[in-house]
């Protein structure tokens, strides 16, 4: 029996049509996933559907029937029962989505009250009780904290214990695991599956990841534009996909086999939601289009029992191939490293009192050490939390390191003044994770990649406005968009040019912090096929810092993997990813979502200890399934498995 049938919903703003005529049932204890790129209408069909909808968007057709009940003729009133009791939601943003002065205890006993007879000590207890269902640690002390005291990963365990208190029987998840690292995502995933077969909860899932999506669906709708193209079920979805669109999707996957070779994209983007559309929406990025495509919009058509989709074509579209190469992308390894980093250190003083007398230290970076050859891509990888974006800055010295060494081509970092290092800042530059907040929103694009060039007294021939072109259709734009202001562009785009400024002052350095993490699989394989293509170019060295697991099988030549400031297994992408030793590799690996939708054994519990306060001995042990007493004890030195190939761990 469906428990949500959505027929036929239109949202409009205005001219804009961000929904327009979706369609699909969930029935109680089902998994329903949709998939698609920002811009789709995904979350907008979720908000239409809880009718909270902003301002200035309305629903304008359609028919929203929850348990036989049609919402979208109840009063606010009604809603009101229905938001939390029975459909709850948790948004892509806990931290946009908690109220910052609000306990996380009250926050859940305010839903307590609103959806159940529970008041006082037996509200409390309750929430008590959903905070350790949500697998947080500590429950009864963790109701006293406020949201900016807990994780990432916690805020989206309490986001969760929210919607779980009205006891709804729908959950929708928009987007819960996007920012989460692979551990976190695995754990909140496993929850999620394991609330629904127990309590027969429907959810209905908003993601961009396959992965995710093979790990939890039972049917999937695809979304372009406003409206479903194609609905599966899983098996048949990942088995042949059939609109040209969710097969591209698929081939725009990075994995191993196409390591050297090119990602398949997408050309151009999304279109606008006030485009108006004679014929399919698919027709500008569609390499199979017909005359019959842009003159009248597609009609659903059977594939099987399992599977329909919005396409004239008359059989499955054809697969992309794969363009795979030999993995040349690096040039012969040098002797000497591009970098060199040991026992680097970064510490942040706790101070506390009137005087602020330092009265202990977070140790977010604590021994690290690591060499990188010109040319090849180093993959930094690991949780959050782990020091990784910290060391990112203090190799280029952007924060000045506690102890240890950096060399760059030989030169050390650590002992030079502001001065002395500013006309080595051309050889190396960082790429930030998240574009829109690196990039001055009042500067033309133009000018903020000149800032650099002018800073550093790199312009060459021609003048920085020809130098400024040639820079931003080397990274895939056109260079009359060099007027144009960031607010302009998309989140692909932004990326390109953030990597574009890094590149104008010619450095043989690239520190890249997470540059794909917030990007669409289609924006991102761009972005990748990019970064590869300057690398074959300019013989670019790269730190990439990253949790992105499928990304680093792409395009990393090494790979570290770090844990609580520490780096505690190192080697080849192939020896760290294909034969991994310490127990922490393994965990990350193992966390990953696979698009064939394999869960393996191996689970991670618990979160990261606290920097400020490191375990004794080996800083994993208290996560590690096979730690004894020496681990306890005493943090192992490195055994080497081969030239390449380094573990701290006593069991590897």
């Amino acid at each position: 029996m469906n428990i949500l049938s959505v027929r036929d919903l239109s949202v409009h703003i205005g001219a804009a049509r961000p929904v327009d005529g979706v369609s699909f049932d969930i029935a109680a204890g089902e998994c329903f996933a949709l998939l698609g790129e920002s811009g789709c209408g995904k979350s907008m069909t979720a908000l239409g559907i809880m009718r909270l909808l902003p301002a200035a968007a309305q629903v304008t057709g359609g028919a929203v029937e929850f348990e036989g009940g049609d919402l979208l003729a109840l009063p606010e009133s009604g809603m009101r029962d229905v938001r939390g009791g029975g459909i709850g939601m948790i948004f892509q943003e806990p931290a946009t989505s908690l109220n910052p002065v609000l306990t996380v205890g009250r926050q859940i006993v305010e839903a307590l009250e609103l959806h159940s007879a529970l008041r006082g000590a037996a509200a409390r207890a309750r929430a008590a009780e959903l905070l350790d269902q949500v697998g947080i640690p500590d429950p009864r002390r963790r109701l006293d904290e406020y949201p900016f005291q807990l994780s990432g990963g916690l805020r989206q365990r309490v986001m969760i214990a929210i919607a779980l208190a009205g006891a709804p029987r729908l959950l929708i998840a928009d987007e819960p695991t996007t920012a989460l690292d692979v551990t976190i995502q695995a754990q909140v995933l496993d929850l999620l599956d394991d609330l629904r077969r127990t309590q027969g909860m429907a959810l209905l899932l908003i993601t961009h990841d396959l992965g995710v999506v093979a790990r939890m669906a039972d049917r999937v709708g695809v979304m372009y534009a406003g409206q479903l193209v194609e609905e599966a079920s899983r098996a048949q979805f990942f088995a042949q996909p059939a609109h040209p669109y969710s097969v591209r999707l698929f081939a725009a996957l990075p994995d191993a086999e196409r390591r050297g070779g090119r990602l398949a994209t997408i050309p151009g983007s999304v279109p606008a939601a006030d485009t108006v559309h004679p014929g399919c929406r698919f027709v500008d990025r569609c390499s199979e289009v017909m005359a019959d495509c842009r003159e009248a919009p597609p009609p659903w058509r059977e594939v099987d029992g399992a599977q329909r989709v919005r396409c004239f074509l008359p059989v499955a579209a054809p697969g992309v191939a794969r363009k795979v190469g030999a993995g040349g992308t690096a040039i012969a390894v040098d002797s000497t490293p591009l970098l060199d980093v040991r026992d680097l250190q970064v510490h942040f003083p706790i101070r506390r009192g009137i005087l602020q007398r330092a009265v202990g230290a977070v140790r977010a970076v604590d021994g690290m050490s690591l060499r990188l050859m010109p040319g090849r891509t180093l993959a930094l990888v690991g949780e959050s939390g782990c020091g990784k974006t910290t060391a990112g800055k203090a190799m280029l010295q952007l924060i000045r390191p506690t102890g240890g060494s950096v060399q760059l081509d030989g030169v050390e970092l650590t002992t030079r003044s502001a001065n002395e290092l500013r006309p080595l800042r051309a050889k190396m530059q960082m790429v930030f994770q998240d574009p829109f907040a690196s990039l001055n929103p009042r500067l033309r694009i133009g000018d903020i990649i000149a800032e650099g060039m002018q800073a550093l007294g790199t312009i060459a021939g021609g003048g920085p406005q020809a130098m400024i072109g040639a820079l931003l259709e080397q990274v895939g734009l056109r260079a009359d968009m060099a007027t144009r202001y960031p607010h302009e562009f998309s989140g692909g785009q932004r990326q390109r040019i953030a990597i574009a400024r890094a590149l104008a002052v010619n450095p043989q350095l690239l520190i890249c912090d997470e540059p794909t993490s917030a990007l669409d699989v289609s924006v991102q394989a761009q972005i990748l096929n990019l970064l590869s293509d300057l690398q074959r170019d300019l013989k670019l060295a790269y730190l990439f810092i990253t949790h992105n697991i499928a990304v680093v099988d792409y395009l990393a030549h090494d790979v570290a993997v770090m844990y609580l400031g520490r780096v505690v297994e190192r080697g080849t992408a192939d020896e760290v990813l294909r034969r991994p030793r310490h127990p922490y590799t393994q965990a990350l690996l193992s966390a990953v979502p696979r698009i064939d939708g394999l869960v393996t054994a191996v689970k991670l519990a618990g979160d990261m200890p606290s920097p400020a306060n490191p375990p004794s001995g080996c800083h994993f042990h208290p996560r590690c399934p096979r730690a004894d007493e020496a681990c306890r004890g005493t943090y192992p030195v490195e055994t080497l498995f081969g030239a390449t190939h380094a573990v701290r761990c006593f069991k590897a």
